[in-house]
């Protein structure tokens, strides 16, 4: 990834995603074994993110007025801020009860505390950071720069574990403490060379424009929250289907590890590709997004082996590569300039939702039948893809969006 030189507020933004990736990734990878490891079932390391989840739905669209009335610079900063708070507050009790300076009965509620501050403040830098960029950005390259500034978080995610499991072996609290510097370090440098923008409207009046349910808001959100379940409980059954389906293999682990990074460089280069390369419009990238999302769920539960496992995995990142930066864009597209941060808010608030809903939906499916839970995300795939086809707003939205600007 090329960041842009650091003196400039874009450069600092991507970087402060790319970290958000690298402590996110990480933790993701790591806290739950840790957790595990030392007494905590499935279901309590479970909760630590679940409560996290809930609490960034609840928050991310007020941090998105909040942008709106007090500038995205401010923001952004304190969401990097609450970033590497959260990350230490939530790796430090897991390292405190292994030497037994800390009695394991404050170890859950310190995590789920830990985890809570990303929720709560951390939540705060992506509706500030998509909506400059919107601020900044002509409409005609607005897709394009959405998918660049989306392509650090996932560079992040594909650089934490690997990273992170390096550093690992020198010291368990190292790469911890290192994200949670490098997030700092992205808020520092946000903060003082940021253009502290605001549109000039009272938050009274941008409370009353946008909701969630305004005709130019509610589709796009509808087709984030699917695509978010989806993407969800993909990512929390990939170690038991691979697990599972092919236990004959060796290194099961590698293996595992291996179909995530497959999954996150497959959705970089099909942002790239498909976005800057050789953009296509955003209707059009929902349209063959959806349909080749819906493709690969329908090819991971008929895998008969690894390697077509992984092409189902391949074809997952190319579509979602497609339908990630088309969504935000259009959202965006389709707002007034000074509604552009509740508009990103509103966004933020829905993406945890595939968190929150596949311990309730996704696994029971997949306790059933491993091979039925990528069946029904195919059909929410190909249901989203008619969504798409049909509804006046997502067909049209270019030209709604022009009209009212």
């Amino acid at each position: 990834m090329a960041f842009q030189k650091l003196d400039n507020p874009t450069g600092w933004l991507k970087f402060g995603l790319f970290s958000v990736g690298l402590g996110q990734s990480f933790a993701f990878v790591l806290v739950p074994p840790l957790a595990r490891d030392l007494g905590l079932s499935v279901v309590e390391t479970s909760s630590i993110f679940a409560v996290s989840a809930i609490a960034w739905a609840l928050t991310s669209a007020s941090w998105g007025r909040a942008s709106d009335k007090y500038g995205r610079r401010n923001i952004a900063t304190i969401g990097l801020i609450g970033y590497s708070i959260s990350i230490i507050a939530l790796i430090t009790p897991l390292f405190l009860v292994e030497k037994n300076v800390l009695d394991f009965v404050y170890l859950l509620p310190l995590l789920v505390m830990g985890r809570l501050i990303n929720g709560l403040i951390g939540s705060a830098t992506r509706p500030a950071a998509f909506a400059y960029i919107a601020d900044i950005t002509d409409r005609s390259k607005r897709t394009k720069k959405f998918a660049r500034l989306e392509s650090s978080f996932l560079v992040g995610t594909i650089m934490g574990p690997m990273i992170g499991g390096f550093l690992f072996l020198y010291s368990k609290m190292l790469p911890f403490y290192l994200f949670a510097f490098c997030g700092g370090i992205a808020a520092i440098g946000i903060f003082l060379s940021f253009p502290n923008i605001s549109p000039k409207r009272s938050l009274e009046k941008i409370k009353s424009k946008l909701s969630y349910t305004d005709r130019l808001v509610f589709p796009f959100l509808l087709l984030a929250s699917i695509f978010s379940l989806c993407q969800a409980s993909l990512l929390q059954s990939i170690g038991f289907f691979i697990t599972d389906i092919f236990s004959n293999e060796k290194d099961l682990p590698l293996l595992i590890s291996l179909t995530f990074g497959l999954l996150s460089i497959s959705t970089v280069v099909s942002q790239y590709i498909f976005t800057d390369l050789r953009p296509i419009s955003n209707n059009k990238l929902l349209i063959y997004g959806s349909f080749l999302l819906s493709i690969s769920y329908i090819q991971a539960a008929t895998a008969s082996s690894i390697a077509l496992f992984y092409l189902a995995m391949i074809i997952n990142g190319m579509g979602s590569g497609m339908v990630r930066p088309a969504n935000s864009s259009a959202l965006s597209l389709a707002q007034t300039p000074d509604n552009q941060g509740t508009a990103a808010g509103f966004l933020g608030s829905v993406i945890p939702i595939g968190h929150i809903l596949t311990p309730l939906i996704a696994m029971p499916i997949y306790q059933y039948n491993p091979t039925y839970l990528y069946y029904f995300s195919s059909a929410l795939c190909f249901m989203a893809l008619f969504f798409i086809i049909v509804h006046p707003v997502l067909r049209d939205h270019e030209q709604t969006s022009i009209n009212i600007n």
